[in-house]
C-alpha cells in the first residue's frame, strides 16, 4: 500500500493554528505530509516547502489555509500540482479558485480537514 502524500498550504509552525493541527493530525494518522510555507524550515519536525511549483511527487489532497487575497495568485501552482482533490477549510472558499480547478478535474471539497480526520471521511 502507497502511503498518500497531503499538501498542507498555509501550514503554520504555531502549534495553536488549525494548520499546525491539521499537519499534526494527518502526521498521526500516517499520510505523508508536505507543509508549505514560505517563512519557515520545519513545522512538526517535517522539512517545509516554500511552494507549491517545489512539490514533484504526486499528491492525493493538497488542503488549503490560506484565504481567497492569497490563493488567487496560487490558482495556476494548485492546478500545476494535479491533487486528486482539493479541500478548502473554512475561510478559503473562493469561487475563481473552484471554478479553476474543477475545470481541470480536480475535485473540490469546502469542508474542516480536522473534522474530516476526526469522523473518519478523509
Amino acid at each position: 500500500m502507497t502511503i498518500q502524500r497531503v499538501v498542507v498550504l498555509g501550514a503554520s509552525p504555531k502549534a495553536e493554528r488549525f494548520s499546525n493541527q491539521a499537519v499534526r493530525l494527518l502526521k498521526a494518522h500516517g499520510y505523508a505530509v508536505i507543509p508549505v510555507n514560505a517563512a519557515v524550515a520545519s513545522i512538526e519536525d517535517l522539512p517545509v516547502v516554500k511552494d507549491l511549483s517545489a512539490i514533484r511527487d504526486a499528491v492525493f489532497t493538497l488542503s488549503v489555509y490560506v484565504g481567497p487575497a492569497r490563493s488567487a495568485a496560487l490558482i495556476d501552482d494548485m492546478v500545476a500540482l494535479r491533487p486528486a482533490r482539493v479541500i478548502l477549510n473554512p475561510g478559503t472558499e473562493s469561487p475563481a479558485l473552484e471554478a479553476a480547478l474543477r475545470a481541470h478535474g480536480i475535485e473540490v471539497l469546502q469542508d474542516c480537514t480536522l473534522r474530516m480526520l476526526q469522523e473518519g471521511r478523509f
